[in-house]
């Protein structure tokens, strides 16, 4: 029987059944277009008015010439030493220049050593910066003796960022090195090896066109110091900006140190500190010091006809105190709604692209829409299927092209890390875009992939003329994928003709991966809390990127301890995170919203008691009790004192799908461990289980020394399985997937169901 061979009627019946199951077929994908929204324009603000008579733009006046020593060993690459082996070797540091210095001299001075089994004429070391020679030392000290030399770099060769190159030369024998792989092959620059500047101060006159300096300098070689000044009364609205400043500056500082803290006058404020007043006149009294460019009259500020300006508008300034060598940012507004908008307006980078001058009036704000929670910038991709053109270095740039050269060439290394709820499946793969040079031996070279040091696949390069555009598809093991996770890259490239007695470059040997090199991950969302492993990345907390799933509660009268943990908290959830805004909202205890406490992820700072939420620290796992006391299962002691900090995470009591951050301590020395342990790397990312007991075991704790402090993990209480998104059926997934085959499916699957119950019928009657 023929499908096909119907009546026209029957033909008409069966092209309307098809059109009425396409229809239908077709619904879940028409649902997924977003439907087309009226934008209805922003009301414009009514422009203010300001007096003409008011003071001009300040100036920072400079300070006193100085110096300053930049030593090796605060780059992580020295470590014990800069070591150099081979007949040819090289290491790069790199240094800034701070924007407000003028560098009279530079020096450059290189402690070293080197084996003796060096041949003096044939081997020295190369100081370059920014590619241009300062000068070269030969390696002739005997056995065991330490050399010392100085270059001067010329001041006209320095940049905002520079780059050290030491580079070493070095031969065993007169005439020839027979080995390049001789262990008798090396030198050392030694970790206390330094840059000395000579150095002026300039003046600077802030502009906001160039913020956050000066308040926060990317190129300070110091750590930056930032003060606040604590108003007359800490409500939740001024704790809310204080956070999401904070937060801002931790974003901005990265990877740079920040010296944040609260002061209670003006006096408090060092030469060396840039100062932030943050508050309504009546919260800050001490702004009537201030020369600032707007009035204030009778503690409100007024427009040019003396009325006081609206309660939402907001006021920025810069001011200067300390004989005008500390800069001071005004952050105001005569109601909460203003220093509110003018706090958004600044922790906003997209906003500040239209700032200028020395002063802001802040009529109105953008509301940035929240992203994704699973928009991580620096992390895999959302989608499961993308290029390697759609990731970012860790500058936060994207990927291209990238090639090495030489038989030596390192590893090309790609950031693939995972996001903390990712778990990826079987059928993860990669596939490897790669091209390389035609100098290669085709028998000895290859490229392998690893992932953390673990080779996953290679393959040899056997094309005796180059190869353009190859691939090698890996696969990826989604066990060993995991936040931190990097991909490697390695081209083992060896040239077909090999000289014994003589040095030839081998920078004809190349290897290129393309940016166009894909991935097509296999991974559903899925994680266990509680985990303080997890918050090393800052999750949960920081899903989405600009905190607005997460609330910080601190005890309705914070002390200074809760405070310092307050602004190292918001620093660090700063720094793990990046976005276009924040959003992070900080309550007093009385203050929380009932949809806050079920909605959101908390964070509770405070010593046992006055925190927040005391059933947390006295029902599950270990707790803390009254009278010195604390229980541990069936165990139970009392120590005297009780100076250990405490973190624990546990699931909201309020929402299966939230977690509850407790931030805690007997007493406020106890907060100040947590403080510690959430300022320093080296402490922070020792973290895991799902409670933390900190304590200091000197009185001068160094956070790199092992035994300055004690860390104690506990896991008290099973983890629960927590699905972050939403799990398509499969077939659901693969018409997504294969969009264009589900018309011509469903057609063809529609004419065999009717053509089997043809049959059927005929037979059947």
């Amino acid at each position: 029987m023929t499908l096909f061979a119907f009546s026209p009627r029957t033909r008409r019946r069966l092209a309307l059944y098809l059109m009425t199951l396409l229809l239908i077929t077709s619904q879940p994908l028409l649902a997924q277009e977003p439907e087309a929204v009226e934008q209805t324009p922003a009301p414009i603000a009514t422009e203010i008015t300001l007096p003409d008579n008011l003071p001009g733009p300040p100036t920072i006046a400079p300070g006193d010439a100085g110096q300053y020593v930049l030593e090796f060993n605060r780059s992580p690459v020295v470590g014990n030493r800069l070591r150099f082996t081979g007949i040819y070797d090289e290491q790069r540091l790199h240094f800034t220049r701070p924007r407000a210095w003028t560098p009279e001299s530079v020096s450059v001075l290189l402690r070293y050593r080197h084996s003796a089994a060096l041949y003096a004429t044939r081997s020295n070391l190369t100081v370059l910066v920014n590619g241009t020679s300062i000068g070269s030392v030969p390696l002739n000290l005997p056995m065991g003796e330490i050399g010392d030399i100085v270059f001067d770099i010329p001041p006209d060769l320095l940049q905002d960022h520079n780059e050290l190159v030491v580079a070493a030369l070095q031969n065993n024998s007169p005439t020839c090195t027979q080995d390049p792989y001789d262990p008798s092959l090396w030198a050392e620059v030694l970790p206390d090896s330094k840059v000395v500047f000579d150095f002026q101060p300039q003046a600077v006159t802030p502009d906001f066109s160039q913020f956050p300096y000066p308040l926060f300098d990317l190129l300070s070689l110091q750590a930056n110091r930032v003060a606040y000044l604590q108003p007359s009364q800490v409500d939740s609205p001024w704790l809310t900006t204080l956070g999401r400043l904070q937060t801002y500056l931790g974003r901005t500082a990265h990877y740079r140190p920040l010296d944040s803290r609260l002061i209670e006058t003006v006096d408090a404020l060092t030469p060396q500190e840039r100062l932030v007043m943050l508050g309504t006149p009546s919260q800050q009294p001490s702004l009537a010091e201030l020369d600032l460019p707007f009035a204030l009259v009778a503690g409100e500020w007024v427009d040019e006809d003396g009325t006081p300006l609206p309660e939402d508008v907001g006021l920025l300034a810069w001011s200067t105190l300390n004989q005008e060598q500390s800069p001071v940012l005004v952050i105001s507004g005569n109601g909460e709604a203003g220093v509110a908008k003018a706090t958004q307006y600044l922790v906003q980078p997209q906003d500040q692209q239209i700032a200028t001058g020395h002063a802001l009036v802040v009529n109105q704000m953008a509301e940035l829409p929240s992203p994704s929670p699973r928009q991580w910038p620096g992390y895999l991709p959302e989608e499961d299927s993308f290029l390697l053109a759609e990731m970012t270095s860790p500058n936060h740039q994207p990927i291209g092209d990238m090639t090495v050269r030489g038989s030596h060439a390192p590893a090309l290394t790609i950031d693939f890390k995972a996001l903390p709820d990712d778990r990826l499946l079987r059928g993860s793969r990669m596939q490897l875009v790669y091209s390389y040079g035609p100098q290669v031996n085709p028998l000895t070279s290859l490229v392998d992939v690893e992932l953390d040091g673990v080779s996953l696949q290679g393959k040899r390069l056997t094309a005796a003329q180059g190869a353009s555009r190859r691939t090698l598809t890996v696969d990826l093991p989604g066990d060993r994928v995991t936040p931190n996770s990097k991909l490697q890259v390695n081209f083992r490239l060896d040239p077909r003709e090999r000289r014994s007695c003589s040095r030839v470059t081998d920078q004809q040997l190349w290897g290129t991966i393309h940016s166009d090199t894909s991935f097509t991950l296999n991974r559903t969302a899925v994680t266990n809390l509680p985990d303080l492993d997890l918050f090393k990345t800052g999750y949960p907390f920081t899903a989405p990127q600009d905190l607005a799933a997460t609330a910080v509660v601190v005890p309705d009268q914070p002390t200074a301890a809760d405070l310092e943990v307050l602004l190292t908290l918001t620093e660090r959830l700063g720094r793990l995170s990046q976005a276009d805004s924040v959003q992070l909202a900080v309550y007093r205890q009385t203050d929380l919203p009932d949809d806050v406490r079920q909605d959101r992820h908390l964070v509770a700072i405070g010593t046992e008691p006055q925190f927040p939420f005391p059933d947390l620290l006295t029902n599950t796992g270990f707790t803390l009790e009254g009278r010195q006391t604390r229980r541990w299962g069936r165990s139970q002691v009392q120590p005297l004192p009780d100076g250990e900090g405490l973190i624990k995470s546990v699931i909201s009591p309020w929402n299966s799908q939230r977690v509850v951050l407790a931030l805690s301590g007997r007493e406020a020395v106890g907060l100040a461990q947590v403080a510690d342990l959430l300022r320093h790397d080296p402490l922070f990312y020792q973290i895991e289980g799902d409670t933390v007991l900190v304590s200091a075991q000197v009185p001068d704790p160094d956070p790199h020394a092992s035994n300055d402090y004690r860390l104690t993990t506990l896991r008290q209480t099973p983890s629960v399985q927590i699905a972050t998104a939403t799990d398509y059926p499969l077939l659901w997934r693969l018409a997504q997937a294969n969009w264009l085959f589900v018309v011509p499916a469903t057609v063809a699957l529609s004419l065999l169901i009717y053509g089997a119950a043809q049959a059927y019928l005929r037979r059947v009657g």
